[in-house]
Order: structure tokens, then sequence, then C-alpha cells
């Protein structure tokens, strides 16, 4: 699977949010964000069906 590269700004207290969360599950501030874009996207297709 390649990956690719996009930037994006948020707020800096939503950052701070996903640092934290990201720090207690093991992960990188990326990591966390993909895996929650993973999961709401797997979510949606659910309901699409």
């Amino acid at each position: 699977m390649s990956k690719k590269k996009f930037l994006t700004r948020v707020d800096s207290r939503l950052y701070e949010s996903i640092r934290k969360w990201a720090e207690d599950d093991f992960r990188s501030v990326n990591g966390q964000i993909e895996f929650l874009l993973n999961k709401c996207v797997k979510e949606r297709k659910r309901l699409d069906k």
C-alpha cells in the first residue's frame, strides 16, 4: 500500500487532544490521525450499505 502525503491545518486545541490520545494509544500523531480517518471511513461505508 502506498501512502500519499498531504498538508492540513487543525486548531491547536484539537491537535493537543489528538496528541494526548495518540500518546495514550502508543501512536504518533500522524498514526493516530490515520487510525481515526480509517475508522470513520469504515463506519461510513457500513452506513451506506
